[in-house]
């Protein structure tokens, strides 16, 4: 069971100094968010413990530990790209110069790799002219990068920069990165506030209930699936398969077949299936035979991390940052469904899209890039705050404050047992 010490925040010392904002509502330490967001949860654990888990509230505070005079920021974007990144990086810049009065901003160059040495990469300077239009392109223009680098070498390149407060962009592997170099400060005493912005266009991040780029990366999705589905109903038997990011969770393509309700088949890593059944497991190709023969047509989404139960080798490599390289799910999928419905003397007009890297380096849109610039700016109050090894998150329609180990002590799963998914199962065939 959760307790209450493993939302505790750690901060670099107290807090003395007046914060120069001057027209925002301060939020005190005291403030928190509830963990458990149903009211049932809370009366439960109130009969065993009157210490509810929280997390600490994010937002401006009335006194900041750092002085803005003496500040020298950095900014790093690490993992794969995902829509959002160089809105977050403006925001950043902003609410450090503008509100706080911080103008000496490093960029670090392709992620923890630009803080070596050996690589030879200099950081560059970020401005509000230099951020300024920066919203309007894909990607991170500070370039990003896979796999760790020495976290002592990291910590002498912060010193030797005069950095103390490091915004640290990416996913799990990078936000561990953040912990481990917020643990190295904390053991020479630094005064280096270390802090982790979420970023996964899978949603996978434990205790965050939304990261940036994740409702563009569905939106576009579903630009695509769109014109797949033409492919699909203008040809006799046409099937279009189409797959989606989502290494181990499948929220992207449980929330494009919501927003794309005439997608039959919703493939992800969280519910095995078989192809023929033999295994206990649903079987995929007796169901789309069937679908076939009444509609004459199919659109299957799957997510990349779906469906590796049906591989013959268990053998799995790793990327550079420590995930586990999947085998292509997609492209098994097209081989078998021509093959069984070659074997069963079916007419078949397959289109298979494969989405991977066109969905995340796109622009956020709308909602999500005022996501990004409010989560930015939690950041940065956070660091100001003298905050550090913390993830800024958001959780029941607030930003939060989440220590990072909670934060990436296990991957976020789409659970099979919520309307979510009930809803999924009821607009699919399987």
């Amino acid at each position: 069971m959760l307790k209450k010490e493993d939302f505790k925040i750690s901060t670099i010392g107290e807090c003395k100094i007046p914060s120069p904002i001057t027209d925002m509502t301060f939020v005190s330490d005291s403030e928190n968010v509830s963990y458990y967001s149903d009211t049932a949860d809370i009366a439960g654990f109130y009969e065993e413990n009157e210490d509810i888990p929280a997390f600490e509230k994010a937002g401006p505070r009335q006194m900041i530990y750092h002085n803005p005079a003496w500040c020298r920021a950095a900014i790093l974007t690490a993992g794969g790209l995902c829509p959002g990144l160089n809105e977050v990086i403006k925001f950043l810049t902003i609410t450090l110069t503008r509100d706080y009065g911080v103008n000496d901003i490093l960029g670090i160059r392709y992620g923890y790799r630009g803080l070596n040495p050996a690589h030879d990469l200099a950081p560059v300077r970020l401005t509000p002219d230099v951020v300024d239009d920066i919203h309007d392109k894909g990607g991170s223009i500070l370039g990003s990068s896979r796999g760790s680098e020495d976290v002592g070498l990291i910590v002498d390149s912060l010193k030797q920069l005069g950095v103390n407060l490091l915004f640290c962009i990416g996913g799990d592997g990078t936000s561990r990165c953040a912990h481990d170099i917020a643990v190295e400060v904390a053991r020479r005493q630094l005064p280096v506030s270390v802090i982790a912005i979420p970023k996964t266009i899978d949603n996978d991040i434990s205790f965050i209930d939304r990261t940036f780029g994740f409702s563009t990366a569905v939106r576009t999705a579903g630009e695509f699936v769109s014109g797949a589905h033409n492919e699909a109903q203008g040809a006799y038997n046409g099937l279009a398969l189409i797959k989606v990011m989502g290494r181990d969770s499948g929220f992207i393509a449980a929330y494009t077949t919501l927003a794309n309700p005439y997608i039959n088949y919703c493939l992800i890593p969280e519910e095995p299936f078989s192809l023929d059944g033999s295994d206990g497991n649903k079987a995929l190709l007796p169901n789309l035979m069937e679908r076939m023969n009444k509609k004459h047509h199919a659109v299957i989404i799957v997510a990349e991390g779906a469906g590796q139960n049906l591989f013959e080798s268990t053998e799995r490599q790793k990327d550079a940052s420590g995930n586990i390289l999947h085998k292509d799910i997609g492209v098994l999928l097209k081989d078998e469904i021509k093959r069984y419905f070659k074997e069963q003397n079916v007419e078949l007009n397959l289109k298979y899209f494969d989405l991977g890297y066109t969905i995340r380096s796109v622009r956020a849109e709308g909602e999500d890039a005022v996501f990004c610039a409010l989560l930015a700016q939690s950041a940065v109050h956070a660091a100001m705050a003298g905050k550090t090894d913390v993830m800024v998150g958001h959780w029941a329609g607030g930003f939060t404050h989440v220590p990072i180990a909670l934060a990436t002590r296990e991957r976020k799963k789409l659970d099979l047992h919520t309307p979510l998914w009930n809803c999924v199962q009821s607009l699919t065939c399987f």
